[in-house]
């Protein structure tokens, strides 16, 4: 055994850069690879929203997840309570490469709006997620480097820096946290801002798994460290392979 880990350790003294980089996609792909399959998705939300002062409020959606085998996949959120916000959709498109889409639906002025990707680093409906964070998570769209290895609660980390590559991104970096003895899933994510300094830190709480392959948290928290703000995103009711189609994820359908 120490034979392997002076060799692993020589070969990444000879090309440090090149073989720390393979590994970090390496991670990111296997992560990915271990959550393909689950077709469609629908799950119930509950969005709790905390101020600086320690105020809460609340607000339900449901979403709906398409998965796409040969690009990023779609996603639909509305809004249920409260009133205000009732009937707000929001349509993604994720691609593998280059820009995403987004729209955003305002029954208030039955108006669909498009999403600029230079704003999709703004506040999603003022919570602390931004628009950018309702993607899916694509390895084509980061640049991959292994940080470092360590343990959470006996499980083995690898802690990955990923960069985007797309315009118009609100982040310079983020660290992604991955659980190598729990099928590479996501722990934990540390977002950086355009000038370097930590932004946010997103949490996956209690995570379940589904159909013998899928995990998903009970909870995701948002913490942001520059304004003292939180936003709790918590799911019940998980379906899998719900028979969602295109036709469910169209701009049309915003309306509906």
């Amino acid at each position: 055994m120490k034979t392997i880990f002076l060799t692993i350790a020589f070969v990444f003294a000879i090309h440090p850069t090149s073989n720390i980089d393979n590994k970090g996609r390496a991670l990111a792909q296997q992560s990915k690879d271990n959550d393909k399959g689950y077709e469609s998705e629908e799950v119930e939300l509950e969005m709790i929203l905390t101020n600086k002062q320690g105020q809460v409020s609340k607000r339900y959606m449901k979403s709906q997840i398409l998965e796409v085998a040969t690009d990023g996949d779609k996603s639909m959120i509305e809004f249920n309570s409260p009133k205000d916000v009732r009937g707000t959709k929001t349509l993604t498109f994720t691609h593998r490469k280059g820009d995403d889409d987004q729209w955003l639906f305002l029954p208030s002025i039955n108006r669909v709006k498009r999403i600029s990707s230079s704003n999709k680093s703004g506040p999603f409906v003022g919570s602390e997620f931004s628009f950018e964070d309702l993607t899916s998570f694509e390895v084509e769209k980061y640049t991959h480097k292994f940080v470092e290895e360590t343990t959470l609660d006996g499980n083995k980390i690898a802690v990955v820096e990923q960069v985007p590559l797309y315009s118009g991104s609100g982040y310079s970096k983020r660290l992604v946290y991955m659980n190598i003895d729990k099928d590479h899933r996501f722990e934990k994510i540390e977002y950086f801002d355009r000038k370097g300094a930590r932004l946010k830190t997103l949490v996956y709480k209690n995570q379940k798994q589904y159909l013998g392959k899928h995990w998903r948290p009970d909870e995701l928290e948002m913490t942001n460290h520059q304004n003292g703000k939180k936003t709790s995103l918590r799911f019940t009711n998980h379906e899998f392979k719900t028979g969602l189609t295109d036709d469910d994820f169209s701009q049309s359908s915003l309306r509906n």
